[in-house]
């Protein structure tokens, strides 16, 4: 399955009512369930139909530790301008290649279109482009970093 129907696929049980969704193509299997605690926050599990399937409860200590320090982050962390977020869950890489320079550092112009960063997702390597014109502001993530959906990884100035 490929990521473009991975993402209409969490974009419709996002906007809908659905608590969740389980799709299987050939030998994939994908399992998108909502979290009504969090309404943003989507699970994704791809795997064989051979494999046995794991789900992850939600702890609820460390929720409640984020929930109790998020108003004090939100107002230090909000960060001016625009925000360029990932499309997809994966991992972020800053350059092609290890060793090769970041495709952009904080303080650099950038056209909309230009390569921001690479998240390879599934063996795959996508690279995420800029939507604005602009000037870099902040570097969100570090190298080698997993990202979620939605999350935010430049700021575009």
């Amino acid at each position: 399955m490929d990521l473009r129907k991975l993402k209409t696929l969490i974009d419709l049980v996002a906007e809908s009512d659905i608590a969740e969704l389980e799709v299987t193509e050939g030998e994939s299997k994908v399992r998108i369930v909502k979290s009504s605690a969090m309404p943003q926050n989507q699970m994704v599990m791809m795997q064989p139909q051979s494999m046995p399937q794991y789900h992850a409860a939600p702890a609820a200590a460390p929720v409640a530790a984020a929930a109790a320090a998020a108003p004090v982050a939100a107002v230090a962390a909000e960060p001016t301008g625009h925000v360029v977020k990932s499309p997809m869950v994966g991992t972020f890489y800053r350059s092609s290649a290890p060793g090769s320079p970041a495709f952009v550092e904080v303080g650099a112009t950038v056209k909309e279109g230009d390569t921001l960063c690479i998240i390879e997702a599934m063996k795959l390597l996508n690279e995420i482009d800029a939507d604005k014109a602009g000037t870099i502001t902040q570097i969100l993530v570090e190298n080698g970093q997993p990202v979620e959906f939605g999350q935010p990884l430049f700021v575009i100035g």
